[in-house]
């Protein structure tokens, strides 16, 4: 069987690699080609272009990467055109992989397409296109195929396989011996109150995040002296630029970087301030309260405020129905606001007793073998056909 696949960033590769672990397992000489990172090339996917190429966040920054992100789409549909794999699965990524879904759809190659575009939110136009890109929709998440089953009229074909960290991560919270271990690596007093700060896993993320991150981190410490920091950083380029914002407005904040190791700075800390995105379903899957911040371009804000459909943004948020964790976008991210929410989830451990039994109950939900079940969904289609 011969697989082509594309994942965008980092969370794409991790869901990539499981999916391609999984069907391997089925299908010992499954070949996989496509664009890939790290993980997915662990477990035998050919990568002819790298998870990067694709890792461009909002309407207006993506037209810097226009011209080069349209000729690897072509290169790709040439590519699976003229040798048809049995199955094009799309990873994320959806504003490049619906328009080559589509295209290899139109010859008679069957699609998949793995985790929903955020349709439930905003532009819920793009159901059409879907329809017409996909023959199966594998969502992470159970609103979103509760929201496919509900346009009846497009005949999306969708299975809810849950998400495979909730899978990797422990439904128990660590013990306190364990996180005095992690705080001794980190050169942090195991007594000593921390918060996390992860202001994203892109470069243009922490244009628009680092700075407030940091000011309230500052802000946070001047009326808790003890408080102490962690900051994990996903590539050298993020780190470069946190180092540099921590240098500008914060030279004294004492804060541990982190080369990636997220999870461990999560499970050391008693609060975090993140950046809306998968960090924040790392933390409620390690059942660490949260503060999240969203912040775009000012113009792409602008067109996306019209087309949103929902009062949240944050995962966890939308997973509980209901306004669990603080929010905030665009103007209202600022140093006083979050240092403000973050200082009332340090003041008030009643309100993290309840944030974390909430998201216990989230994780139990979520944890469905994801891998497993995409693998058995994906093969499943291909005999129907």
């Amino acid at each position: 069987m011969r697989l082509g696949i594309v994942a965008g960033e980092a969370s794409g590769d991790l869901l990539g690699a499981g999916l391609i672990q999984a069907l391997r397992k089925r299908i010992p000489d499954l070949v996989v080609e496509g664009i890939a990172g790290p993980r997915m090339v662990e477990q035998g996917c050919v990568a002819l272009f790298p998870t990067e190429k694709l890792s461009v966040m909002g309407l207006v920054e993506v037209l810097g990467h226009y011209r080069e992100l349209r000729a690897i789409r072509a290169d790709l549909a040439h590519r699976f055109i003229t040798h048809p794999p049995d199955v094009f699965i799309g990873i994320d990524a959806p504003d490049f992989n619906l328009g080559l879904e589509c295209k290899l759809k139109q010859v008679g190659i069957p699609t998949v397409h793995y985790v929903s575009p955020s349709v439930w939110a905003w532009r819920r136009y793009r159901v059409r296109k879907i329809a017409r890109s996909v023959d199966l929709m594998l969502t992470l998440f159970p609103f979103e195929a509760a929201f496919y089953a509900a346009q009846p009229k497009h005949k999306v074909r969708v299975k809810f396989v849950g998400h495979p960290l909730a899978d990797i991560i422990a439904l128990d919270e660590e013990t306190h011996a364990q996180r005095a271990e992690l705080r001794k690596q980190f050169g942090i007093p195991a007594a000593a109150e921390v918060i996390a700060l992860l202001p994203g896993s892109r470069v243009s993320e922490l244009k628009y995040l680092a700075r407030n991150f940091i000011e309230a981190a500052n802000e946070c410490r001047e009326r808790r002296p003890g408080l102490y920091f962690v900051a994990p950083q996903a590539t050298p380029a993020t780190r470069r630029l946190f180092e540099e914002a921590v240098s500008a407005h914060a030279p004294e904040l004492p804060v541990t970087l982190l080369d990636g190791r997220t999870h461990e700075a999560l499970r050391v800390a008693d609060v975090a301030l993140i950046a809306s995105g998968t960090a924040t379903l790392e933390a409620l899957l390690l059942k660490c309260p949260m503060v999240v911040a969203y912040r775009l371009a000012w113009l792409t804000a602008l067109l996306v405020k019209p087309l949103l459909r929902v009062p949240w943004f944050s995962l966890p948020n939308l997973l509980a129905g209901q306004k669990l964790v603080q929010e905030f976008s665009q103007q209202q991210v600022t140093a006083r606001n979050l240092s403000r929410a973050l200082l009332e989830l340090l003041e008030n451990p009643q309100r993290i007793g309840h944030l974390r039994d909430a998201f216990t109950g989230i994780h139990r939900s979520l944890r469905r073998n994801a891998s497993e079940q995409a693998a058995d969904a994906v093969l499943e289609l291909m005999d129907s056909r």
